[in-house]
């Protein structure tokens, strides 16, 4: 009997996944355990694996399909097996020598024939040709990537997408939902770029005539139609927005307008500190293999302070009725990337040395940039480091990462005159920022652990006993 491959929900708060790649194509032997595909989940990129061996009977939803949890999205199981709910589709993928490729031209131009595509003489999966089929494809188009050039579904599927990428986004819309061929239309936006009004010209059956009015129309008047992405000023780059951006906006949003917080600034002096780096960096470096940066330290001195600021450190329960005080520390290093922002999790932190806390520190952020984090290294978080200092940033004010009741902005570490021992001399600054839900943090404790923490800081030996 077949076994359904489904979309894995990756965490409680996982609603929907994102299809990377397909490692395999159907047709394929599969193993218990072989790397079947990739997604991306909320924050995270997930290899995962078949459950079963067998051959891959079906893929339900292709690369680049975002996906809801446990959704089917494959099907394994032994050559010729029946998929359940697809009826007689196994069937007709099985005799592709005998298909044809119908597509009907649109109904506003009945004078047009159908049109028929002879794919039988070429060599593709069964896959590819139903594909083809279903989207009214040439397959004699597309150039395929297999063995003697043998043409899979996902080539048909790129074909596809790049034909789409030639017509401005409404033009794609209108065509799909007419039925329109967009083959033989010729473009008249940029580059032959195919716009909407090309689209309806053939719809309304004045093509020809639609493109000379419009390339006389164009230098003539300054109100000339202009495709969904362009204005006055120029183009506008219409991106759509990934898993990760989506949660990042759910979740910043909910943050900023349920929480009312607070901010308090404070400057530190950054001399001791800097000085006690120099002295252990290449001590740590000859034991650890890791170098230790002014986060790592100022790490250290959050962590401290945390434990004896409680309510800094705690969270609030969903019905904001109870109040939970972690008495240990899970911190989160926010980790910026092109695609977004990730904030693993260096459990048990309070339990470690600054020698472990480097080590810990490294290893998370390597594998948060290399896209390999696992949800559970997302979550169980009690406070939250951002660290914008190395980009010059002097202040900003970060958006708490609930449930976490405060986050801590790090900035840069500059020159700056100051007073110290009755004279006016330039010492190493940098201005840390507290971000506070004022539901569970008031004001005053904010100031408090503030003033913990910078104590902490210029006086960094203290952090090492």
């Amino acid at each position: 009997m077949a076994v359904e491959v489904i979309m894995p929900k990756a965490g409680s708060e996982m609603e929907e996944g994102e299809i990377v790649q397909w490692f395999k194509q159907e047709g394929d032997e599969v193993k218990e355990g072989e790397i079947l595909l990739e997604i991306v989940t909320d924050k995270v990129n997930m290899e995962v694996e078949a459950e079963a061996s067998g051959t891959l009977l079906k893929i339900v939803h292709p690369a680049g399909s975002v996906v809801p949890v446990v959704q089917t999205i494959a099907w394994i199981g032994q050559p010729g097996e029946a998929v359940p709910g697809a009826g007689a589709a196994p069937a007709a993928a099985a005799a592709p020598a005998e298909e044809a490729v119908v597509e009907t031209k649109v109904e506003a131009a009945p004078a047009q024939e159908v049109e028929v595509f002879d794919n039988s003489g070429l060599r593709a999966t069964p896959a590819a040709r139903a594909y083809a089929r279903e989207n009214g494809i040439d397959l004699s188009q597309v150039k395929g990537t297999g063995a003697k050039g043998r043409v899979h579904k996902d080539d048909v599927v790129d074909y596809k997408l790049n034909a789409k990428a030639k017509m401005s986004p409404l033009a794609a819309r209108i065509a799909e939902v007419e039925g329109i061929n967009t083959d033989g239309i010729v473009g008249t936006g940029p580059k032959g770029k195919i716009m909407k009004e090309d689209v309806l010209s053939v719809l309304n059956g004045s093509a020809s005539e639609a493109a000379a009015s419009a390339e006389v129309a164009a230098p003539a008047s300054a109100k000339s139609a202009k495709a969904p992405n362009e204005n006055q000023w120029g183009v506008v780059e219409t991106v759509p927005m990934s898993p990760m951006r989506k949660v990042i906006s759910k979740r910043m949003s909910e943050s900023y307008f349920s929480a009312p917080t607070f901010v308090v600034n404070v400057e530190v002096d950054m001399t001791e500190l800097l000085a006690l780096r120099k002295k252990v960096v290449d001590a740590i470096i000859e034991e650890t293999g890791k170098k230790a940066t002014v986060t790592d330290f100022i790490s250290l001195a959050v962590i401290k302070s945390l434990m004896k600021h409680p309510y800094v450190n705690a969270s609030l329960s969903g019905d904001e009725k109870e109040m939970y005080l972690h008495h240990y520390v899970n911190l989160s290093i926010a980790v910026g990337m092109d695609s977004g922002l990730v904030v693993p999790v260096i459990k048990g932190a309070d339990k470690m040395s600054l020698k472990e806390l480097v080590v810990a520190s490294k290893e998370i952020t390597t594998k948060a940039l290399a896209g390999k984090l696992k949800p559970d290294e997302m979550a169980d978080s009690t406070f939250t480091i951002s660290n914008l200092g190395m980009y010059g940033v002097k202040s900003f004010v970060p958006i708490i990462n609930q449930p976490n009741t405060a986050i801590l902005g790090v900035s840069a570490t500059v020159p700056k005159p100051v007073v110290f021992n009755g004279e006016v001399t330039v010492r190493p600054i940098m201005t840390l920022t507290l971000t506070a839900d004022h539901r569970v943090v008031d004001g005053l404790e904010g100031a408090k652990f503030m003033k913990t923490l910078k104590e902490a800081i210029e006086n960094p030996l203290s952090l090492l006993i």
